[in-house]
């Protein structure tokens, strides 16, 4: 039986399709599921105790994120993102976001930008806690929030789909280099500029912290892992 490290067994309550995915990206944000390999639906299916149905449903969900890849009758292989896919996909957010940044700080009531203060304090708490699970998802919401005070839909739509295809990538090892707090607390400090009015300084602000969330990638990527326990099982593949 293919093993997952901390996993619980999936409860009959929740839809198992949507605990499975969720299940699966902890799975990648904590390296288990390797970038390139291939992994099985009845593999994974023992892992989490269910019938391989939810998970192959799991998969195709993280295939439209762009997270997997189907492969003809052996599974899904998790998808290899380059450092040039890295630098493109971070070109494109800052080409996108920078200005839309100095556009809502300039056009936003003080009560949409508060609105948003609680996401950003859930980002540092997770980042404090270690959640990194609860620290994407508070990420995703603050930042499309955000963007969606520019009132275009397509724009948060195409945001988002960038951020499903680098969310994950060396988050890990920046929270356990202590990396992840000080990246976290920028969100506060991007609110507070633009609760000032001062759009140049918001966008200064929001492509600096695009660039310092690239850097940050690059230098997870760069250094390894610490070693696996001796004995920690692993998930299985093929």
């Amino acid at each position: 039986m293919g093993e997952l490290k901390h996993r619980s067994l999936i409860t009959a309550q929740e839809r198992l399709r949507d605990q499975v995915a969720h299940q699966l990206r902890a799975a990648l944000i904590a390296g288990e599921l390797r970038p390139g390999s291939v992994y099985s639906a009845p593999g994974l299916a023992a892992d989490f105790g269910v019938s391989a149905t939810p998970v192959r449903e799991a998969m195709l969900d993280l295939a439209r994120e762009g997270l997997v890849e189907p492969v003809r009758n052996k599974g899904f292989r998790i998808t290899e993102v380059s450092e040039r896919d890295l630098d493109q996909y971070t070109e494109i957010r800052a080409l996108i976001e920078v200005p839309v940044i100095g556009q809502v700080t300039r056009t936003a009531a003080r009560h949409q930008l508060e609105a948003l203060r609680p996401a950003a304090l859930e980002i540092v708490a997770a980042a404090r806690a270690h959640d990194l699970i609860g620290y994407l998802e508070a990420d995703r919401r603050f930042h499309l929030a955000l963007l969606g005070l520019s009132g275009n839909e397509r724009l948060v739509e195409t945001v988002g789909d960038l951020r499903k295809r680098s969310r994950l990538y060396g988050l890990t090892r920046l929270d356990e280099r202590d990396q992840l707090l000080p990246s976290a607390e920028e969100h506060l400090e991007l609110l507070d500029v633009m609760l000032t009015g001062d759009a140049e300084a918001a966008e200064a602000c929001m492509a600096r912290h695009l660039g310092h969330v690239r850097s940050l990638w690059a230098r997870a990527r760069e250094e390894p892992l610490l070693p696996r326990p001796q004995g920690e099982r692993r998930v299985r593949q093929g």
